[in-house]
Parts: structure tokens; C-alpha cells; sequence
């Protein structure tokens, strides 16, 4: 069982130690493999349907283990199941670069998604579990260097031309993060997640039972989160691909990608204090999807002028994730309803972040091109738009719920 004394054994710099190596491996294994697609494609002899199943593999496997994760946590304990998918990922990680076969390929890369998936679900409530008077400290770390994690992912291709080092860099950072997890584990033990609100949860009433989908809120802000998730792995499985066939040099294509990471840096810093300061946020979403149909256009239009630009809309576009992460806790009271929330809003809104980057490959290799795909992604961010400014209105998950009870 987890209780205070089991806390107590971790000190600070094991702490954050631990959630700096978790998170610079949470984006890295994921955005390096978008920088170096087209050469991993070649080396292999396989084409833009193959690509589309290797693309949608994160959002996929983050959709199923975001079910799993807690029921998995809850009955063999936090670190444990952090660090039996931090095995995964290094095994995947470590191997992947090396198989002839594509499909070998794929399973590994399933693997180094597994290690991820689990660490994204798990790894805040972890801190929850162990911060103590650190927690917001290590949320802080947690979200900026998990944006420094999307945007140094792409840059190993600038390191090595040689696609099979460029990936297998990443397993250095990977077995690391296994022997500092490895201390943390034989520190705690089996640590399941600890109740922060045990009132909150027996007085919560009809919350607890109605169906999330009666809730308009929460159901608008699914489709916000799945439809900018979508634009996230599409654009880190798919950018420097489509500046590549554009002309545009392939560390210039790494670049833009990194670039276009790079802001989440900021915006895991700066959206979760704007949306609980500003009385109104109903705009931003409607800013930042516009921003990133700015960017899609103009790689459609004008994809060689000044190319690092579009990457710039597209990254401030990028701001809806720190936006739809923010608004979950925002647009819930108690933390029961906070809870189910977010393991309603991320596995079904991975599922269609899935989607997304298959189809791309799918009409990428039928069509030879993205005069189709670009505008449509372009029009899909007013859907988003549209999603994340009825999301972010001033109403409350639990009201609805209570509404409906």
C-alpha cells in the first residue's frame, strides 16, 4: 500500500531526476522516427500505406493504454508499471534500428510506444503519489521538458545521415532513465495510486454513474483533444516528409520539425495560468486552430517560401494540446469527475488521433502527393476550432452529469 511513509523515501533529486529522464523520453521516441521516415521507407522498399500504420501507432496504442493504465497501476503499483513499459521502450528502442524486416520494424516500434503510452497516463499521477511539497515543481518539469522532448526527437537526423543512428541515439537517454527508475522501484515498492479526495468522491452523486457522453462538455472536448492529438502525430509522423517532397532540404525538414515541438515548450508553461486566470477562453481555441490552418495552407500554396514560417503557425497551432490538457481540470469541480474526464477524453481521443496519420499515408500513396491532404487539414482545424470553442465555455462536467442523474 502507498502511504506517506513510503513518500519520505524518495528524496529531491531522485524526484526530479526521475520525472526529467521520464519526460525526455516521453516525445523523443516518437518525433525521431517522423525526421527520418522517408529514409527508414527506402531502406525497407515499402510505401506510404506501411508509413501510415508506423504513424499511427502512438495514437493508437495511446488510446488503448490509456485504459489499461490505471486498472494496471492500481493492481501492481505505479512504478512497477512505469518501469515495466520503460524495459519496453529501451528494448524497442535499442533494436529497432537494427531488423531487416519491416514488420519487425513495426513491433518494435510498438514496443518503444507501449513505454510511453504508459508513461504519459501515469507518470503525473506518480508525481501526485511521491511529490509532497514538490508536486508543482515536477509538473512544471514534467511539461516543459516534455515539449523539449517532441522538439530534440527530429534533431538526431541532423547528428548522423544514417537513419539507423539517428533512432538508436534515443536508447542512450532510454537506459537511463531505466537505471534511475530502477532505484526509484526498489525505494517504493508497489506504490498504487493513493486517493487525494475521498469526500469529493462518496458526495459526488450522480457523477459518478451518468455516462460521460450525456455530458456536451466532455464530448466537445474529446473531439477537441482527439482532432488536435490527430494534427500532433500527423504532423510529427508526416512534416518532414512533406517538405522533403517539396524540395525543401532534409535538415531543413528536421528542423522545421523540431521548430514546430519547440512550442510546446511554452505552452506547457504558460496555458494552464492564462485559462485559470482569463474569465473568457472560449477564443483561444479558435486562435490557435486558425493559426494552424495558416500553417497547412501555406505549405499547400507556397511550401519554398521562407518554409521554416509555416512550421512557426503550425507549433502556435500546437498550443490546443497545453489548451485540452488545461481544460480538464477547468471544466470539472470534484476530483472524481476530474478523474473520469480525463480517461474519457484521452483513450477515445487517441483513438481518433489514430485515424489520422493512417489515412494520411493511405491518400499519400494513391494520390502521389498533398494537394488534397493539406487543404483538407487545413479545414479539419475549423472542426477544431469549432470543438474546442464550445469545450472551453463556462460550463461544468459535473453539472451536466448532475443535470442528467
Amino acid at each position: 500500500m502507498s502511504t506517506p511513509r513510503s513518500r519520505l523515501l524518495l528524496p529531491a533529486g531522485l524526484l526530479f531526476a526521475a520525472v526529467f529522464i521520464a519526460a525526455i523520453n516521453l516525445r523523443s521516441g516518437i518525433s525521431s522516427l517522423g525526421a527520418v521516415l522517408a529514409d527508414a521507407l527506402a531502406a525497407f522498399g515499402v510505401g506510404g500505406s506501411l508509413a501510415g500504420v508506423i504513424t499511427a501507432v502512438p495514437g493508437l496504442f495511446f488510446s488503448l493504454l490509456g485504459l489499461l493504465a490505471v486498472p494496471l497501476a492500481t493492481r501492481v503499483g505505479l512504478s512497477r508499471t512505469l518501469f515495466f513499459g520503460m524495459v519496453m521502450s529501451l528494448v524497442g528502442l535499442a533494436a529497432r534500428p537494427w531488423v531487416g524486416d519491416i514488420w519487425a520494424f513495426i513491433v518494435l516500434t510498438v514496443f518503444v510506444t507501449v513505454g510511453i503510452a504508459l508513461a504519459n497516463v501515469l507518470l503525473p499521477a506518480w508525481i501526485k503519489n511521491h511529490g509532497g511539497r514538490h508536486i508543482v515543481a515536477l509538473m512544471t518539469v514534467y511539461g516543459s521538458v516534455l515539449g523539449i522532448s517532441g522538439a530534440a526527437g527530429p534533431l538526431t537526423a541532423l547528428l548522423s545521415d544514417n537513419f539507423r543512428w539517428a533512432l538508436f541515439l534515443w536508447a542512450i537517454p532510454a537506459a537511463l532513465q531505466v537505471l534511475v527508475w530502477f532505484t526509484v522501484l526498489v525505494r517504493v515498492g508497489r506504490d498504487v495510486p493513493s486517493s487525494t479526495a475521498p469526500r469529493a468522491a462518496t458526495d459526488a452523486g450522480p457523477a459518478k454513474h451518468v455516462s460521460l457522453w450525456r455530458s456536451p462538455t466532455a464530448v466537445f472536448l474529446m473531439l477537441f483533444f482527439g482532432l488536435q492529438s490527430m494534427h500532433a502525430y500527423i504532423q510529427m509522423g508526416w512534416l518532414p516528409k512533406i517538405y522533403i517532397d517539396h524540395g525543401v532540404s532534409a535538415s531543413t525538414a528536421s528542423l522545421a520539425l523540431a521548430l514546430a515541438g519547440s512550442f510546446n515548450i511554452a505552452g506547457g508553461l504558460i496555458m494552464p495560468i492564462i485559462i485559470d486566470r482569463l474569465r473568457s477562453v472560449v477564443w483561444l481555441p479558435v486562435l490557435f486552430s486558425a493559426l494552424m490552418a495558416a500553417g497547412y495552407v501555406g505549405l499547400w500554396l507556397a511550401p519554398g517560401f521562407v518554409p521554416l514560417l509555416w512550421s512557426v503557425f503550425l507549433g502556435l497551432g500546437g498550443f490546443c494540446f497545453p489548451t485540452a490538457i488545461a481544460l480538464i481540470p477547468a471544466r470539472s469541480r470534484v476530483p472524481l469527475v476530474t478523474a473520469r474526464l480525463s480517461g474519457f477524453v484521452q483513450p477515445v481521443g487517441y483513438v481518433i488521433a489514430a485515424i489520422g496519420p493512417l489515412v494520411v499515408g493511405i491518400v499519400r500513396e494513391s494520390t502521389g502527393g498533398w494537394s488534397l491532404i493539406l487543404p483538407v487539414l487545413a479545414g479539419i482545424c475549423v472542426l477544431m476550432g469549432a470543438a474546442g470553442f464550445r469545450a472551453a465555455r463556462a460550463s461544468f462536467v459535473d453539472d451536466e452529469l448532475a443535470a442528467q442523474g
